[in-house]
């Protein structure tokens, strides 16, 4: 016998195909809306753990602002970049917070918008220099940096970030829409269901992977300014620049993070005793791995750095590298392959006047 072949007739197969569009268009709304549900319990569960904070720091009495030690009065801001291993960085502080006896903070920004409105400003600015019951503290969030001194606050906060690689920082967010990660493995992306890879995107001219989507690690050392975010901006470049050499404590790779992890330990103790030893052998050292990621073949590579954007976020990459090797040359010493921490290398003498 034949395969029985049971047709529809046209009107009806049009009903199927709208009835199947509206189921579809029926799941992604209830999708966004558990999405959405999931952000409000995320938000009222950290007012929640923001108020039981205040509240064991009101029973054991009140701080005075001038009993703040002054190696307590500490603040550290991470704006990180997307997809230079943050994640892996920020969960070492949180699991050394309890041992070495700081907060940790997430600023979860709307739809992760790296540009606060001007209000909002005002009152990071007011919290992070004024919210004592959480000093020391390390705060953590893809925020575009941000000037406190010009809103007259006496004491700035410690900048910190890592960079990487501007065309590898690019494919692994690309394929990060689509896949995802090892560490929220079955939460749904923004582009899942995409099975395109990288090298198809850029051959086809898709705009995930346009050249304009190189452009997001000088804004977001450039800050706040409307220049800051357009792109190609040469003004924006010269001005991530100055910020990164004269407003960050400290700037790493993320090719080079175990360095960086070291060089944070060494100068800063109060936050990062114990880091480097926790990044060697702790289980979250490597923790987001971005899963289904292709390598791009040289062709596309050659093409995405035939763009200015890429020249100039290349450039950028390349300065901050320079001078991450630059101070760690001149913090470490290396001796049978590996590196150590330089004691420290200076003394006072010829003091006057002498006491009897």
């Amino acid at each position: 016998m034949g395969l029985l072949r049971i047709m529809m007739p046209p009107k009806l197969q049009l009903l199927a195909v709208v009835a199947f569009a509206v189921a579809m268009l029926f799941l992604e709304n209830q999708i966004q809306k558990l999405e959405e549900s999931r952000a409000k319990l995320e938000r009222a569960i950290a007012r929640h753990e923001v108020r039981e904070i205040e509240q064991r720091h009101t029973m054991d009495g009140p701080r005075q602002d001038a009993a703040v030690d002054e190696e307590e009065d500490i603040v550290i801001i991470y704006n990180r970049v997307p997809k230079t291993a943050s994640t892996s960085f920020t969960n070492i502080a949180y699991d050394l917070c309890a041992k070495n006896r700081y907060h940790v903070l997430h600023i979860n920004t709307t739809k992760n918008n790296p540009v606060m409105s001007l209000q909002d400003q005002v009152r990071f600015v007011k919290n992070i220099t004024t919210w004592n019951e959480m000093k020391p503290g390390f705060y953590h969030g893809h925020i575009s940096y941000l000037d406190f001194a010009k809103f007259g606050v006496k004491k700035k906060p410690i900048y910190i970030n890592v960079i990487r690689d501007p065309i590898e920082r690019l494919v692994s967010y690309y394929y990060f829409l689509r896949f995802g990660d090892d560490y929220r493995p079955g939460l749904r992306r923004r582009k899942q269901g995409d099975k395109k890879t990288f090298d198809e995107c850029v051959a086809e001219g898709g705009s995930d992977c346009a050249p304009e989507k190189l452009w997001l690690q000088i804004p977001f050392f450039c800050g706040h300014s409307s220049e800051c975010w357009n792109v190609g901006s040469r003004w924006a470049m010269d001005q991530a620049k100055y910020n990164l050499i004269n407003e960050y404590f400290l700037v790493g790779v993320t090719e080079e993070l175990e360095d960086f992890i070291m060089l944070l330990e060494a100068a800063l103790p109060r936050f990062f005793r114990g880091a480097t030893d926790l990044y060697r052998t702790g289980k979250k050292s490597h923790l987001r791995k971005t899963t289904e990621k292709k390598l791009p073949t040289k062709q596309t590579i050659a093409k995405l750095q035939q763009s200015d954007i890429w020249k100039m976020e290349n450039e950028f990459y390349e300065f901050a590298l320079e001078q991450f090797q630059f101070i760690r040359a001149h913090a470490v010493r290396e001796k049978d392959g590996d590196l150590y921490i330089l004691a420290q290398n200076f003394f006072y003498e010829k003091i006057y006047p002498k006491s009897n």
